[in-house]
């Protein structure tokens, strides 16, 4: 082989679908150890209703990601909710309120004191915090305080996290940089604002959440067709080892032992350390927490509405049993039966693990209990399914700048090694396929996968 690829998730099945897009004849293959590729992204189809036990689609502003789906096609199967369509709410003070769309209207909107707003300006005046500050330390120290529930919700619905142990460094790289580099975050915005005039680069709307009719399931899908079983993917084949050898690399597996003088590690985070343990220079964590959410699909007749847009997320400070919930049938179409809603309610994340040991007819009961409180549904649910998580969301916590520059230090030692996957640079879908591009150009190219620099990134809600 010429590159093993450990790992068929998206990851890995875009890294192995970029070279044979670039590299005709190049011999790849890739390792998964269950039964399907594939990963955290999984559909789950019944009685009529579609849910998802993992992301829910993808914003349509990575060249990358659109780039992918115009090579297998998907953009002609793709299906879109634009967010400048689809309000959003947060739970404050026991109701939902709804977040504009956009930054001035997000000024004008009664969500904070005028007093509050004012505060936000304090950012000009603030000098740039030292160390990895928490986000919730460091959107208090520039912007103030009254922001933070509105905070703790956006890292509550991307992270599933604690915004009290997530650091700013990790999460939002981008921002911080301009912070440094602008002595504030305002003046660094501005300056961007003025370089892209500048350049005469088009000025951006809102993107649009993407999808496909049978499910976030079709991504992975389309990317396997192509493989062939047991010559360029195998499944149920568990990585035991890995090694450097003279020509490359060596990977025992469940089914044997392989070798290639390119190895890529296409998997989470705690999936990749668990298998560069007693490599050089020595890792600094064995380990990185991770947050788990079950879903719950609920599925009503007639007389049950939901609110219009995507759905709402609650921060801590509300006390709910869910972290907030997808509004499915108005996002995308045929979703539900016609005459019915579905919307997916999540449970559990970084500070509530133990919600996750409950039983299904708990979480259920719980999570309706919740749900009334906030939304006008009728009844008793015609269709509820508990989705339990295939995998673990990575937190990215104190230590994690540092774990990514020890990765890099190990590729840079280890010539043929390539490491990226979820968790590694962010844990969104385009992400990862950012990532695995990059990776596949490097191999391509004979050359180490750089690091790109941190995008300053939009908040949604």
């Amino acid at each position: 082989m010429d590159t093993l690829i450990i790992g068929g998730g998206l990851s890995g099945l875009t890294v192995a679908h970029k070279l044979r897009q670039s590299c005709p004849g190049h011999q790849a293959l890739i390792l998964e150890k269950s039964e399907r590729a594939g990963g955290v992204i999984w559909s789950h189809g019944e009685q009529g209703f579609l849910a998802e036990n993992g992301p829910h689609g993808f914003l349509d502003n990575c060249p990358e990601s659109q780039l992918l789906l115009q090579e297998t096609g998907l953009d002609r199967e793709c299906v879109k909710a634009p967010l400048s369509k689809f309000v959003r709410y947060v739970c404050m003070d026991g109701g939902l309120r709804c977040i504009p769309q956009s930054p001035p209207k997000i000024l004008m909107a009664p969500l904070i004191s005028p007093l509050a707003k004012l505060r936000v300006l304090g950012d000009l005046f603030k000098k740039p915090l030292a160390g990895e500050p928490t986000v919730a330390e460091w959107v208090a120290y520039r912007f103030g305080p009254a922001l933070l529930p509105y905070v703790d919700a956006v890292f509550t619905g991307t992270y599933a996290g604690d915004f009290n142990r997530l650091v700013i460094d990790g999460v939002m790289p981008g921002v911080r940089n301009l912070e440094m580099a602008h002595g504030s975050v305002i003046r660094g915005l501005l300056a961007k604002m003025r370089q892209s005039k500048k350049n005469g680069d088009k000025k951006k709307g809102l993107p649009a959440m993407t999808s496909f009719p049978g499910g976030m399931g079709r991504l992975p899908e389309k990317l396997a067709e192509s493989l062939r079983p047991g010559r360029d993917l195998l499944l149920n084949c568990g990585v035991l080892a890995i090694r450097k050898s003279q020509s490359g690399w060596e990977v025992d597996s469940e089914q044997g032992t392989h070798e290639a003088g390119n190895l890529v590690l296409a998997l989470p985070i705690n999936s990749t350390l668990g298998l560069l343990q007693g490599f050089t220079p020595a890792m600094p964590r064995k380990a990185v927490p991770e947050a788990r959410i079950v879903t719950i699909a609920l599925g009503f007749g007639p007389g049950s509405t939901l609110p219009p847009g995507f759905g709402y997320l609650a921060p801590e400070q509300e006390e709910r049993f869910c972290l907030g919930a997808l509004f499915s049938s108005n996002m995308f179409p045929a979703r539900a039966p016609q005459g019915h809603i579905l919307l997916e309610a999540l449970i559990g994340g970084r500070r509530h693990p133990e919600r996750l040991d409950l039983d299904d007819a708990t979480l259920i009961r719980q999570a309706l209990e919740d749900l009334r409180q906030l939304l006008p549904l009728q009844g008793e649910p015609v269709y509820a399914r508990v989705l339990h998580p295939k995998g673990g969301i990575p937190q990215l916590e104190a230590g994690y700048p540092g774990l990514l520059h020890w990765r890099d230090q190990l590729m840079r030692e280890h010539e043929g090694l390539f490491i990226h996957g979820f968790g590694w640079e962010g844990i969104g879908l385009n992400d990862m396929i950012k990532s695995a591009t990059r990776v596949a150009d490097a191999i391509r190219e004979n050359s180490m996968a750089k690091r790109e620099e941190a995008a300053v990134k939009g908040i949604y809600f």
